[in-house]
């Protein structure tokens, strides 16, 4: 099966007593119709996931609404066989709150009924499973050929480029940072970074970000929290492809501890983004090149 990534942005909107959340149902344009799910949808090329999902309930349930927290990332694979595509979509889940606008069905859209529901009410539907999850609703299997793609999927964009990549700030119980230094050939080379990659298809964000720690430096990581989302648009990025690309990068970060650390040792493949890496103190940090996301989280926002 051809493998195609998205990326999608949702959000888990509760009323003013937190007693029912915002659910919205899949039309008959859509790939799942009549089935329930948090509002949301694609994050379009170069666009925040943050700004996405605002537009994305403004166009699904006519509110507005203001970003208070990132709650969850997660990854899944659906197969569509008649197109021989499997389909792997980021979710990235936001917590928001109203705060104006007029409660509406979208108009001739991918979904055609929104409500106000309490989680009972919600576990009598047919959800998608990641909207299941994000509720604490059991995952219960959709009925047999609810999915319905009309329109087949656009072939890839050889001068575009949408990534999604998990990233750690990675310390030691020292208090020391773990970071990798950008071969040449790469954006960014010479400069130290945040250890990580970009995520395979079918592999969740946490999974991906632990085995790019063992490639890039040999250490065994546990992931403690999920501390921020990242958007990166350069429109003429040079790299190993040999030609300017539009690159979109979506980076989740993660506080990751690594509880008995070793020399670091790269042991991705030659020819990886990764020349070398390094445990470094706090003091250190102020005399390295780092790149952008690495100097924000680690230099002017220590600890």
């Amino acid at each position: 099966m051809e493998q195609v990534r998205r990326v999608g942005a949702y959000g888990v909107v509760w009323d003013a007593g937190r007693e029912r959340v915002l659910l919205v149902r899949s039309s008959a344009q859509a790939d799942f119709p009549g089935v329930w799910s948090l509002p949301g949808g694609g994050v379009a090329h170069a666009e925040h996931p943050a700004r996405a999902v605002v537009r994305e309930v403004a166009e699904e349930t006519g509110l507005t609404v203001d970003l208070t927290g990132l709650r969850a990332v997660v990854a899944d694979v659906v197969p569509y066989p008649d197109q021989k595509v499997a389909l792997h979509t980021d979710r990235v889940l936001f917590d928001l709150a109203p705060v104006g606008g007029a409660l509406r069905a979208e108009p001739a859209g991918s979904t055609d009924l929104v409500r106000w529901l309490t989680p009972d009410e919600a576990a009598g539907l047919p959800l998608l499973p990641f909207t299941a999850e994000a509720l604490g609703l059991p995952v219960v299997p959709l009925p047999a050929g609810t999915l319905r793609r009309r329109e087949p999927f656009a072939g890839p964009d050889a001068r575009r480029r949408q990534r999604f990549g998990a990233y750690g700030l990675v310390t030691d119980p020292a208090d020391r940072v773990l970071l990798s230094l950008i071969a040449e050939g790469y954006p960014g080379a010479g400069r130290w970074h945040l250890p990580g990659g970009g995520t395979d298809h079918g592999e969740q964000p946490v999974t991906g970000l632990l085995r790019e720690l063992i490639e890039e430096s040999g250490q065994l990581g546990r992931v403690t929290d999920l501390i921020e989302l990242d958007n990166l648009h350069n429109p003429a990025a040079l790299g190993p492809e040999g030609y300017p690309l539009d690159w979109h990068g979506i980076r989740v970060v993660y506080r990751v501890t690594v509880d008995v650390p070793t020399e670091p040792k790269v042991t991705e493949l030659a020819g990886g983004s990764t020349a070398r890496a390094g445990w470094f103190s706090r003091s250190d940090l102020r005399e390295l090149p780092l790149t952008e996301i690495a100097a924000r989280l680690l230099v002017a926002a220590p600890g």
